[in-house]
């Protein structure tokens, strides 16, 4: 095959259209980028179970590959963190807790932690609180929201009406602290 022919614009010979790419379900990407994610081992599994045909076709690959050692390629060279999930915290009680803490003089913050035990998507409910009550709110630790002023008496009717599976019983005051 020449140069001119690898540019060369319409169908190429010996390709069947329209094209059928294999996705993966773990990291839904096309099966040949699943090496970069994070969650390899997860690709595999889920290929080695669903897709056996490509997944020997990647083993194949993997063991014709030379380059560096094991520890080498699972670690990220380059770019940003990649994708990180959080961990959920299983071993306390579910339960919400809302405290007030002081900003500056005569300023406060409400504090909301414990919405993630509910499997509550935090961005979410920050960008709720922002919007229902006019004020900025934001994730601040792994399952902590700050909303910025002092709302912490309208949450106790405001969480449950939002999300029923949050009783009000599972609200707990923990009333003035600092952060």
């Amino acid at each position: 095959m020449t140069d001119f022919d690898k540019l060369a614009m319409g169908p190429r010979e010996g390709i069947i259209y329209p094209m059928h790419v294999p996705y993966c379900g773990n990291c839904t990407m096309p099966i040949e980028y699943c090496e970069y994610y994070p969650e390899y081992e997860k690709c595999k599994q889920w290929l080695e179970k669903n897709l056996p045909d490509e997944f020997d076709k990647m083993k194949v690959s993997d063991e014709t590959e030379g380059g560096g050692t094991e520890e080498e390629k699972k670690r990220q060279k380059r770019g940003g963190k990649g994708i990180i999930k959080t961990k959920k915290k299983e071993d306390g009680p579910k339960r919400v807790c809302v405290s007030r803490a002081p900003r500056g003089k005569k300023k406060s913050v409400t504090v909301v932690t414990g919405l993630s035990t509910f499997d509550i998507d935090l961005k979410v409910a920050a960008k709720y609180f922002g919007t229902k009550f006019a004020c900025g709110s934001s994730v601040t630790g792994d399952d902590e929201i700050v909303i910025q002023g002092d709302v912490k008496d309208d949450l106790f009717d405001l969480i449950p009406e939002k999300w029923s599976e949050i009783d009000e019983d599972f609200i707990e005051d923990l009333g003035d602290q600092k952060r």
